[in-house]
């Protein structure tokens, strides 16, 4: 999905909410827990009762390679389904990859390749190895790199903070550094609901790219702060909740109970469009 036509699906669907599929078996309803294919059918019937609320779907990598083969399998059958819809939507592979150069080319056709297992728009990328371990994520037309700049973790002030000698800190050092590697149409970056205050200072050096917004909801990032620093004249937000979303309810009405969770974000988002 190009930039144009993800615009286009932000100013359809009056929204700009990404809806993360961090899908954990134990937390799932009861019901699904021994069923076979229960993640997948769970994520099925979340994204069916989202996806006229939300433009992006981003499965959290690590909950699906911690069941082994069958998780991989049912993320595969789950982005099957998802290309299956007539109904477009953005995906993220949420892997936080990086690595060298030859690394990163089997991790981009891994999860972008159109003619792959999966087949993502987009993907998380740690870009501390610099550049030669991000172009190769940038090869694929119409795919998007989303570099980790400003998370929403406590850890973040280990580093990100941290200033050089010219008293710049490091993560916009990754923000101006990176826009030597690609453009505002092939490149996104993540910055934490919880700092939502700093997205001022991110708009100074990125002022039209697309952010990853995470941390609205179950982690306590306010969406009237995201909107109100973070929004550029083509939107330019994708604010992701997951847990809010997908645990609203661990009964068999679950997905009804997401619906709604979503739809409350939806016309939360309309009213700032």
């Amino acid at each position: 999905m190009n930039r144009q036509e993800l615009i286009d699906l932000i100013h359809e669907r009056k929204s700009f909410l990404c809806v993360g599929l961090d899908t954990d078996p134990e937390k799932t309803p009861q019901h699904l827990r021994n069923t076979k294919n229960g993640v997948f059918l769970f994520n099925k019937a979340i994204i069916d009762a989202t996806i006229d609320k939300a433009i992006a779907f981003k499965p959290n990598l690590a909950f699906y390679e911690a069941m082994g083969i069958e998780g991989l399998q049912q993320l595969r059958m789950t982005m099957e389904y998802i290309h299956s819809l007539k109904k477009p939507v953005f995906t993220i592979a949420d892997a936080k990859r990086g690595d060298i150069g030859n690394t990163s080319q089997q991790y981009a056709k891994a999860f972008l390749d159109p003619k792959g297992e999966f087949d993502f728009d987009a993907i998380t990328i740690a870009p501390y190895m610099g550049a030669d371990s991000v172009q190769p994520f940038m090869k694929y037309e119409g795919k998007w790199v989303i570099l980790l700049a400003l998370t929403s973790n406590k850890g973040a002030f280990d580093f990100q903070m941290t200033l050089d000698s010219d008293g710049q800190p490091l993560y916009q050092k990754v923000l101006s550094t990176s826009r030597e590697w690609g453009n505002e149409s092939n490149m996104m970056y993540v910055v934490g609901a919880t700092k939502a205050n700093m997205l001022a200072d991110v708009r100074q050096t990125v002022p039209n790219s697309f952010l990853l917004v995470p941390g609205v909801g179950a982690q306590g990032g306010s969406l009237d702060e995201v909107c109100k620093y973070g929004l550029s004249k083509d939107c330019g937000l994708i604010v992701n909740s997951s847990r809010g979303i997908i645990y609203a309810s661990s009964g068999e009405d679950f997905a009804e109970k997401a619906a709604i969770e979503a739809s409350k974000l939806q016309q939360q988002m309309a009213s700032w469009l």
